[in-house]
């Protein structure tokens, strides 16, 4: 069965513009909030290991 072009409801075509750009800005936030989580990560391997060195 071969694609077709449909015209698309307006309507339908701005939920679907507003949906993506909602998505892209959760993206964008998660990628800012990566290198902190990787920092506390790091900070807690760090505090392990000088745990066991110590104890």
């Amino acid at each position: 069965m071969a694609w077709t072009t449909l015209r698309q409801d307006p309507e339908r075509s701005r939920r679907r513009l507003q949906l993506l750009a909602e998505l892209a800005g959760a993206r964008a936030v998660r990628q800012r909030s990566r290198p902190h989580r990787q920092r506390t990560e790091r900070l807690r391997q760090l505090i392990a290991t000088r745990r066991r060195v110590a104890g």
